[in-house]
């Protein structure tokens, strides 16, 4: 694939064909290029052996160092929270109904003139008596901005979690990206197999529904991880080549804690486009030491090491700590720091402020352009927003 720079006259056009109808009503005047979960999708697959960072923007520093990176590198990008980070019960400050209008702000500011999807992650469904509250909340979170979206019902049976997908998909609209899950991640019952996750897409194809991507339980975490198993990649790739026929993506979920080569793996031998990014950022905005994938180090205690001149100042960093201790926040449960201590992050001096930002700026980019192949992914999209002439690039696959 070619490597090039889109010019103006192109963004421009794109702007015009590539938003779709919720963002061109909530930001009418606006210069971001904010567009389906779908072109994001497309443009990995075409510039081949390619994943798109799906960014959990739990904090303002995270979502401003990521889309710095992304532009710096010529990347298409997804800016994502998850039902349990902002949703209904949320513990970050960013939520389903405020990110589009976050991202907005920041393109326009900064100048991004990559494409962004704006993804609800994670949108669970435990039980069937959560679909009725579902089916008002999913329209609400595309009237909000939202532009794609993972219907997350990996918790029930295989059956349910069909029928729930059937039964909630008339909610997504047919433009959005969207997203399933089989095998709940971490859960009790062992990783996904190619059999759960053949009955569920082809009990979709059949209904006419045709998912972007897939998310398995492949062998990771959300979170810290506490060893270094990680991703199984021959487990992915098998249950991708069962899927072939389908043409549906992967989408990596907890990838913080797997090491560049695994994620390279990945890249380069399995159909995964989409690779969520959360806690690792969040860490690195705050000024935790971390090890060369993102990993959080503890000390002999079990506790973070805070690296000097990095992150946060030292004064807010204790007045976090002391919150933790009170509430009795440890290891992974400290990402709930973000909604209590989002404004007296953003109160620091410009240095500090700058200094967060900068990091996560430092680590996506690596990540884009030396780990999942995404550089200059963003012309592509853009092209293939051109070529198609619209919001809506369509399914891609048929009814089998």
């Amino acid at each position: 694939m070619k490597s090039f720079k889109t010019n103006l006259d192109d963004f421009k056009k794109a702007l015009d064909k590539g938003r779709p109808p919720n963002i061109k009503k909530l930001f009418p005047n606006s210069q971001a290029l904010i567009v389906s979960g779908k072109f994001i999708d497309r443009a990995m697959i075409q510039k081949k052996k390619a994943m798109a960072i799906a960014v959990n923007g739990r904090n303002y520093f995270v979502l401003k160092g990521s889309l710095m990176a992304a532009q710096k590198a010529n990347a298409a990008i997804i800016i994502e929270i998850a039902k349990s980070e902002g949703g209904t019960n949320p513990y970050c400050p960013t939520n389903f109904w405020n990110l589009a209008m976050y991202v907005d702000y920041l393109c326009n500011q900064l100048g991004i003139t990559v494409p962004v999807a704006i993804h609800a992650d994670h949108f669970g469904i435990k039980k069937p008596e959560e679909i009725a509250q579902a089916k008002i909340e999913i329209p609400s979170v595309f009237d909000a901005g939202i532009t794609s979206i993972a219907i997350d019902a990996s918790h029930m049976s295989d059956e349910e979690n069909l029928l729930a997908n059937i039964e909630l998909t008339p909610f997504v609209p047919e433009w959005a990206g969207l997203e399933t899950e089989v095998g709940e991640i971490k859960g009790k019952l062992g990783l996904s197999t190619p059999e759960e996750a053949l009955y569920l897409i082809q009990g979709l194809n059949e209904k006419n529904i045709f998912p972007d991507w897939i998310a398995l339980n492949n062998g990771t975490t959300h979170g810290i991880e506490t060893s270094d198993a990680g991703i199984d990649i021959k487990l992915t790739k098998q249950i991708h080549d069962v899927l072939l026929k389908y043409n549906i993506s992967g989408a990596q979920h907890g990838t913080s804690g797997n090491n560049s080569e695994r994620l390279k793996a990945i890249v380069s031998e399995t159909k995964t486009t989409k690779a969520n990014v959360a806690t690792a950022l969040q860490m690195i905005s705050w000024g935790v030491e971390v090890n060369d994938y993102g990993n959080a180090i503890l000390d002999n205690d079990g506790d973070f090491i805070k690296v000097p001149n990095k992150g946060v100042n030292e004064e807010v960093w204790h007045e976090m700590l002391s919150y933790a201790e009170i509430n009795g926040l440890k290891g992974g449960n400290f990402k709930k720091l973000n909604l209590p201590f989002e404004n007296r992050l953003r109160s620091q001096p410009p240095k500090i402020r700058a200094r967060m930002a900068k990091d996560v700026e430092n680590f996506v980019f690596n990540l884009l352009v030396n780990v999942f192949n995404a550089k200059d992914t963003a012309s592509i999209a853009i092209e293939d927003i051109l070529k198609t002439g619209s919001y809506n690039p369509g399914p891609k696959t048929e009814n089998l």
